[in-house]
């Protein structure tokens, strides 16, 4: 029986997915959280044998607790399961040490599916994305053309994100537990990767990829 760790901060959505784990003979959920700290607790009090965790955990980003994991629990294969549209977010996820990635609006067969292919030893990610890694792998490194957020470390793309989601300086810096000229020295960083002159820019270039995450598109 393998033993599932469910870390999201949308209870309907947990209930969800714990019902649909348990129905399978060798899957049962041992333990649920909504955030890093509750996980943290549940990794040394169940010792699961799999970890399910979304990107969006309220105020945190899930990916640092997926580092945690691969760096602690070296053992412990880790599915991301996301609204973010994978072609941003499913690289860094595996980069994080997590062993495959499904966005929520795949059909709940994919989740099984994904967790069957990792417990084998596979990395799991959607045929789209491997085609869109198939297709950078082509691309030679050194083709011209305008910077795409690949170039933004974890950090900056979620402070990108934060500017693109309507919050300011301050309020970033209370959302992630940093100081104001930490963002703003992730601002910097950001408008000079992206090649963006000013505060103007880097709001619409954040605002506009926000758009299409949410409309599903692969542009960046």
């Amino acid at each position: 029986m393998t033993e599932i760790l469910i870390v999201d901060d949308h209870p309907i959505f947990r209930m969800g997915m714990q019902e649909l784990l348990n129905q399978e003979e060798d899957f049962s959920v041992s333990a649920v959280a909504s955030n890093i700290s509750e996980a943290r607790n549940a990794l040394r009090d169940c010792r699961p044998d799999f970890a399910i965790v979304d990107i969006s955990l309220s105020e945190e980003n899930g990916l640092d607790l997926v580092k945690e994991i691969a760096t602690n629990y070296h053992n412990l294969p880790v599915l991301v399961l996301s609204l973010h549209d994978e072609s941003v977010w499913a690289e860094r996820a595996i980069r994080a040490g997590a062993r495959g990635y499904v966005m929520k609006k795949e059909a709940s067969e994919s989740v099984i599916s994904a967790i069957r292919n990792i417990l084998q030893d596979k990395i799991h990610v959607s045929a789209d994305m491997m085609a869109h890694l198939l297709d950078k792998f082509r691309v030679n490194s050194g083709t011209q053309g305008a910077p795409t957020i690949d170039v933004l470390t974890d950090r900056e793309l979620e402070v990108f994100r934060l500017i693109g989601s309507g919050l300011a300086t301050r309020e970033i810096a209370d959302r992630m537990n940093l100081g104001i000229k930490t963002i703003g020295t992730y601002r910097d960083r950001i408008k000079q990767k992206l090649c963006l002159k000013n505060a103007t820019e880097l709001t619409r270039r954040a605002v506009l990829w926000i758009e299409k995450e949410h409309f599903g598109t692969n542009q960046k």
